[in-house]
């Protein structure tokens, strides 16, 4: 196995690994080990079938059931993220950690391209350990108390497919620390996102909205974030405790299709 990182600030690719074969307990340990000291991880040119996909997802934790959009047949822990040649919104097409409006949000989430567009699509991660360790000793005293309502219908001017399907059905709202201490690391990190955060617990959104809006642009900084160009066959796996993600969407006219299982979490502290 080799871990090259391919930023400064996180994400690693490994390489020298077949995800279809090189279960065993070492290698799950090291790549493990790789994700809580990268963040997020990459590997290219993995030959998957639904049933390998599910079998590395398993070694990385438990797969769980995404509940507003359905799964494969015969496989419900895959979602297939997927944009049209006619579409033009993308799924996942802002700052976010995933599902952040479920009282124990997911641990990690892995992404495998399944179809590309012939350029573009790519997806930036960031570093939530990074933007917490740059903030001033007043700002973290003064964030330190506070906590965040995560809601599925966030505005519609900052949501994505995803929060269109949720909106549609039903709306699930969650109260998180606005800083979270990793449950492996020990680290704290900032854990709000401008997808799905509404407010401050026990303020208003006007009241709440001037430091959210400061935390949403301190949080994705240049520095503290990677970009990662897909290619046929490639794998993320990023930690949704200390990492954001958006899709960036470029490719328009395009079809680009995804396979996501989601691993869960458990309650932020």
């Amino acid at each position: 196995m080799k871990i090259r990182p391919v930023s400064g600030a996180l994400g690693a690719e490994i390489g020298g690994v077949d995800l279809a074969r090189d279960l065993n307990p070492e290698t799950v340990a090291a790549i493990r080990q790789a994700l809580l000291d990268h963040v997020v991880v990459f590997f290219r040119d993995q030959d998957l079938s639904s049933e390998a996909f599910m079998a590395f997802a398993r070694a990385m934790g438990r797969p769980v059931e995404y509940p507003f959009v359905k799964g494969l047949e015969g496989f419900p822990d895959i979602v297939a993220v997927t944009k049209l040649p006619h579409q033009t919104i993308a799924f996942g097409g802002n700052w976010h950690s995933d599902t952040t409006y479920f009282a124990e949000p997911p641990m990690a989430t892995m992404l495998l391209a399944r179809e590309l567009p012939p350029q573009g699509g790519d997806t930036q991660f960031a570093n939530q350990y990074l933007a917490y360790e740059t903030l001033s000793d007043g700002m973290k005293a003064l964030l330190a108390p506070l906590r965040w309502v995560s809601r599925s219908d966030k505005a519609e001017a900052s949501r994505t497919r995803e929060d269109r399907q949720t909106s549609e059905r039903t709306v699930m709202i969650a109260e998180h620390p606005v800083v979270r201490t990793h449950p492996e690391t020990g680290r704290k990190s900032l854990f709000v996102n401008l997808a799905h955060s509404a407010q401050f617990a026990g303020m208003t959104v006007e009241e709440s909205l001037p430091l959210l809006r400061f935390l949403w642009a301190h949080q994705v900084r240049p520095e503290v974030t990677c970009r990662f160009r897909w290619t046929p066959g490639a794998l993320a796996l990023w930690d949704n405790r200390c990492a954001l993600h958006s899709a960036i969407n470029d490719y328009n006219g395009f079809t680009r299709v995804m396979h996501r299982i989601t691993l869960a979490g458990d309650v932020p502290v």
